[in-house]
């Protein structure tokens, strides 16, 4: 088994300039930052801009419960143009939350967000009225035009790291936020990656636990035993620690390919995301967008590239 964090440093280190050379699909547009506004905020972002506290995230995304992905018709997770005319929510990626060190990279600087810039994102994201958003509310919005609070985010977090527990779980509660972690498998219990019972407290807390294979190998690559190995048991240890199915997959670089999607599909996955700046014309559900929020971002940065990016 190679050691995880050589691994991981492989991976992120190439990330950046893969994922923009991702597969087929739509060209990228700088369309305006979602604004679902079918329901109004009971946030004003003015007086929120005052002490950075509670966003109201949780009064507004869970007035309406999301339904299960499989109580929605296959007509309508299956209508393609539907999906793709529906204005994209907007979904940051973040990895290491740490301070930067001189072993750091430029590269993996862009992946390693310090602290303070940490904290200051989540601020600015409260201040300014965002509301997070989960999964299953995502995939209603997007096949049925489901409700979506004002202003709605998607946080979510790869790789497993210790720091996405330690430091970015006690700053989200402080907003009402949720999140999203894509967990690799491989690393649980490892020396600065959470362990099992961390996994499940974050699902237990409200959370949703998706699968982000077991060591991080590229999804293009895959051949017979490697879906196994990459998928199925990976998939199985997560059930086996949240008690909760598992139906959220991220790709490793962001990449991806059409060959993939049915894999996933008879595997129970209903949405998969990426890192890409198309998404595939025929099954967008298999390719939801997002951005890596940079640790080179202030708060100003990062909401301009929201508004730009999605």
């Amino acid at each position: 088994m190679k050691t995880t964090a050589l691994l991981l440093l492989a991976a992120l280190a190439t990330a950046a300039c893969d994922s923009k050379t991702a597969t087929t699909g739509e060209a990228a547009t700088a369309s305006k930052t979602v604004e679902v506004t079918t329901e109004t905020s009971t946030t004003d972002p003015g007086t929120a801009g005052t002490s950075g506290t509670a966003a109201t995230a949780t009064d507004e995304a869970n007035a309406a419960p999301a339904p299960d992905p499989s109580s929605i018709p296959a007509t309508k997770t299956g209508d393609a143009t539907a999906i793709l005319a529906r204005p994209q929510v907007p979904i940051l990626c973040y990895h290491q939350i740490r301070d930067w060190t001189g072993r750091d990279s430029k590269n993996a600087k862009d992946y390693i967000i310090p602290i303070a810039a940490f904290k200051a994102q989540m601020k600015m994201l409260a201040d300014s009225g965002y509301h997070t958003v989960l999964p299953d509310q995502l995939f209603a919005y997007l096949t049925t035009g489901a409700k979506l609070p004002s202003k709605p985010v998607m946080l979510t977090f790869d790789d497993t790291d210790l720091d996405q527990f330690t430091i970015a779980r006690p700053e989200l509660e402080k907003y009402g936020y949720k999140a999203v972690y894509f967990v690799m498998t491989v690393s649980l219990g490892r020396p600065h990656y959470m362990t099992k019972p961390m996994v499940k407290q974050l699902s237990d807390e409200g959370n949703i636990i998706g699968s982000h294979t077991w060591d991080h190998h590229n999804v293009k690559k895959y051949q017979g035993q490697d879906w196994v190995t990459q998928i199925d048991k990976p998939t199985k240890t997560l059930e086996d620690i949240t008690g909760k199915k598992i139906k959220y997959f991220a790709y490793p670089f962001g990449l991806w390919n059409t060959q993939a999607f049915p894999e996933l599909k008879k595997r129970g996955f209903v949405a998969a995301f990426s890192l890409a700046e198309k998404r595939d014309q025929t099954d967008p559900l298999f390719t939801i967008r997002r951005i890596i929020a940079s640790g080179y971002w202030s708060p100003k940065t990062l909401r301009n590239n929201i508004v730009q990016s999605f």
